[in-house]
């Protein structure tokens, strides 16, 4: 025994140093060598080409035996019946019996052939020997030799004869190399089809990585999702289900194509399928969109070219153009654009609007897109309650008569006044004369779960949240709900995560706008959008989370959407912080100043006079009547009831008294000041 066998064998200090048995060695290089990327790569190879040969003979008999019976014609005739196309079934029947009528022509013909061949070889042999002596005497004449006259008969002989022996050389060498040239056709038939399972084809065919959108692609993937009424349908298609297509039409970045479904197989079948459909063509589940067009059993697909929706669309119309401005009534928000690519402008008119999505997906964002287009028509009165209170809504400080930030109980009761006032505003609209013109008031509250699941209660056993009639929140937005729009007072709200806990269904259907982001469950979605909108293909809980950042499906008439359709998908503009602050500033030098009451105070003793300095904000002067309804949103409770006579009383004798400027009594804030001023060094007590 040699000494390396010897120390294989030799016992060793421990278990950890004895050496692997060779067995075991041999094991492990043999699956290493089946497992490795080589030779899973030469199998596949093998397999592939293998199946490139044989299926392309498949092809070609199919052909053949296509172009020799009717079997064509047969296929033709049950897809039209399939597709209960009864002229076309008849005029597939009808082509089909000339071809049977043709085909008999031709084989009566064969009965008579071969005598009629026979003949035509005798005269032509005959005639053609004719013509070479004719030619042979003519060649003796010239030449006085008697020889000539069968010299073209003898040329033709020998060139027979080489033609003979050039087939007797040729023929071994073509017996040898032709069945390899058959083979090679055939595998460039098959490969040409890619006749192979996609295990085995190509890493670049496999990954579908640019790969065109065809009929027989489209075809084969509603072939194989594993629907068994679909699948044989196509089989008894003779068209191989191309009928049930429509046209393929560039739509963005993809394509877009109706799909006309058989008898027995049902629209919410290929939906539920979604993501085998979107796998069988070679796509990712977020790039394939289904929706339910006007025509019976149809099914529209959308289908993205491969990583589309993952490039960033451009920058807002806000941010690049500098002198654009909005008109409520008659303009629409450059909100982002649709799967098409084309712009997606939503009309904020007289529409209460919901935004849900998960967090950190960016639906503040698009929510404040809106807020900052809309704040470019400087008609519109902003109040905004902001209960996350991250500073997602500061550029609106100067833009916003009421701007409330914060998370806690105390903020939500702030929210909840905000809302209560709104409903007494649109009351008191709905209360004058008929053919008053009101300026737009948006109600905008973001987090809005917040407020719907606080339990604080008021001093009359009211809670704040909740969905009962006595919770205030709910009950001041289902007031605005209800008669809000008539009077443009209108309700923007933005939420995560809908339950019925945090978004009750009376609110959640009030809203006429509803957009969502990623959601977690169809549920979660149908909550969002409503039950049509998802029964129709909406489907904002097959966004991907994190990926699909900005990307929301809105059910809305205030928006364009196909035909048939119930939602469309929006990949709305990003327009950060920085930015948002450079518009709103924009939007602030278009208005005569704005105060924004940061915090309603309520129930503490109130300084009348600094109160009227503080709702002046930058304004020179203010009209007593606009004076006394700042005091009121400032505090209801204080000055919900004053008249100018109360007012008069407290500026008398501080010379900041009212006056009269182009027939109309105002107030200066320059004299406010000065009275303050001089009230404060002179240590009087404060106007009570």
């Amino acid at each position: 025994m040699s000494e390396n066998v010897v120390r294989l064998h030799k016992a060793t200090d421990g278990p950890a140093s004895r050496p692997v048995p060779l067995w075991v060695r041999s094991g492990h290089a043999v699956k290493h060598a089946v497992t490795h990327e080589r030779t899973r790569s030469a199998g596949r190879a093998v397999v592939r080409h293998g199946l490139y040969t044989f299926n392309g003979g498949r092809i070609v008999a199919r052909r053949a035996w296509d172009g020799r019976t009717g079997a064509r014609y047969e296929r033709m005739i049950r897809a039209a019946e399939a597709a209960r196309n009864l002229e076309a079934a008849e005029e597939w029947e009808e082509r089909l019996s000339r071809f049977r009528a043709a085909r008999h022509h031709r084989r009566m013909d064969l009965l008579h052939s071969p005598v009629d061949a026979a003949k035509g070889v005798a005269v032509g042999a005959g005639m053609s020997i004719g013509v070479l002596v004719a030619l042979g005497v003519v060649l003796a004449i010239n030449s006085g030799e008697v020889k000539d006259v069968v010299t073209p008969l003898s040329a033709t002989i020998d060139f027979i004869a080489l033609l003979i022996r050039i087939v007797q050389i040729v023929w071994g060498p073509a017996i040898t190399i032709g069945p390899f040239l058959a083979l090679l056709a055939l595998w460039a038939v098959g490969r040409q089809q890619q006749a192979a399972p996609h295990w085995a084809l190509p890493a670049n065919v496999r990954s579908g990585e640019g790969e065109p959108i065809t009929p027989s692609i489209v075809v084969k993937a509603l072939r194989d999702l594993g629907i068994p009424a679909l699948r044989n349908a196509i089989k008894e298609m003779g068209d191989a289900g191309a009928s049930m297509l429509g046209p393929i039409t560039i739509a963005g970045c993809g394509v877009e194509v109706d799909v006309t479904l058989p008898s027995g197989v049902s629209t919410i079948e290929v939906q539920n399928r979604r993501r085998k459909l979107a796998e069988n063509l070679t796509r990712h589940e977020h790039e394939v969109f289904i929706t339910i067009p006007q025509a019976a059993r149809t099914v529209r697909l959308w289908i993205a070219d491969s990583g589309a929706l993952d490039e960033p669309i451009g920058p807002s119309p806000l941010v690049t153009d500098g002198t654009l401005t909005a008109d409520y009534a008659k303009g629409k928000a450059p909100w982002g654009q649709d799967l098409r690519g084309d712009a997606a402008a939503l009309s904020l008119y007289q529409r209460h609007l919901l935004i849900t999505g998960l967090s950190n997906q960016g639906k503040t964002a698009a929510l404040r897109a809106l807020a900052l287009w809309l704040a470019l028509d400087r008609t519109v009165e902003f109040r905004i309650a902001d209960l996350k209170g991250a500073g997602d809504w500061a550029m609106f400080d100067g833009l916003a008569t009421v701007l409330i930030q914060g998370p806690t109980d105390d903020h939500v009761v702030e929210a909840t006044e905000m809302i209560e006032d709104g409903v007494a505003e649109m009351e008191r609209r709905l209360q004058a004369p008929p053919g008053t013109a009101f300026p737009p008031l948006i109600l905008l509250v973001d987090e809005a779960q917040v407020a719907f699941m606080c339990p604080l209660v008021d001093a009359d056993k009211r809670p704040y949240g909740g969905s009962k009639a006595t919770s205030r929140y709910f009950m001041a937005a289902r007031k605005i709900h209800n008669q809000g729009r008539a009077v443009n007072v209108l309700l923007w709200q933005g939420t995560q995560d809908p339950t019925d806990q945090n978004l009750p269904k009376l609110v959640r259907e009030g809203a006429h706008t509803r957009a969502s982001l990623a959601l977690g469950t169809e549920s979660q979605a149908r909550m969002a959008l409503g039950d049509k909108a998802v029964d129709g293909g909406a489907a904002p809980n097959l966004l991907r989370p994190g990926l699909d950042k900005g990307t929301v499906v809105v059910a809305s008439d205030g928006i364009a959407i196909p035909a048939g359709q119930s939602s469309i998908t929006v990949r709305t503009h990003y327009i950060d912080t920085d930015t948002a602050t450079e518009v709103a500033e924009r939007a602030k030098r278009m208005r005569d100043g704005v105060t924004t009451l940061r915090v309603i105070d309520r129930g503490e003793e109130r300084d009348p006079l600094a109160d009227i300095h503080s709702v002046f904000g930058e304004s020179p002067r203010l009209v007593t009547q606009d004076v006394l309804k700042r005091l009121t949103a400032l505090n209801e409770d204080a000055y919900g009831r004053w008249t100018f006579a109360d007012l008069r009383r407290v500026l008398d004798g501080t010379g900041a008294e009212p006056y009269k400027s182009d027939g109309r009594m105002v107030v200066a804030r320059e004299r406010l000041t000065r009275a303050l001023a001089n009230r404060d060094t002179d240590g009087s007590a404060s106007a009570s």
